[in-house]
């Protein structure tokens, strides 16, 4: 039995949270999300927490019950507080600028990279930083990875786009190799 599965989710008072069929709904003050549940779990709904458990002792069924719990627990969140996901460009010339939707990025290559952001996720850039917030955490991940892969940080000069918190680790150029 999974550790994490078994721990209930507390509802704060301002989020709405409706299950409906193989599907549950989580409204706040943020927005709100859907998420299509697997018949493997069962999730139950009280007035102030959400509780999640399998109803067999199968494999498949533990598996799911520890990620279930964690993807709605991630929904709760979502909706109150929102997640973030910081970029750092690193690189002479490189640069990004916010045109409505559309983030152009001028990394180096012959042309800019145009990338037009998904519904629910908004993005914020200073010179070299950008910052990708929204209440699907699986979305905010998968749009700061989209844009991380326009130009991945090299390891010799440390050039490209990099998470904030990321660590490079470093290379010895041709005049290393030689001693």
């Amino acid at each position: 039995m999974s550790r994490i599965g078994k721990r209930p989710i507390l509802i704060p008072k301002d989020v709405n949270v409706t299950l409906e069929g193989d599907t549950l709904q989580v409204k706040g003050p943020k927005g709100s999300i859907r998420r299509v549940l697997n018949p493997k779990v069962r999730v139950v709904v009280e007035a102030d927490k959400i509780v999640v458990s399998v109803p067999d002792n199968s494999r498949e069924s533990r598996s799911f019950h520890g990620l279930f719990r964690v993807l709605i627990d991630n929904m709760v969140t979502g909706v109150t507080k929102g997640f973030e996901k910081g970029l750092e460009i690193v690189g002479v010339g490189y640069r990004a600028e916010l045109s409505g939707r559309t983030a152009v990025f001028n990394l180096g290559y012959s042309h800019p990279i145009r990338y037009d952001l998904p519904q629910g996720i908004d993005a914020k850039i200073e010179k070299t930083r950008v910052t990708i917030s929204g209440i699907d955490k699986e979305l905010v991940g998968k749009t700061a990875a989209k844009i991380r892969s326009f130009r991945k940080p090299e390891p010799y000069k440390g050039k490209g786009i990099k998470y904030v918190d990321e660590m490079i680790r470093r290379k010895a150029g041709k005049a290393g190799a030689t001693q």
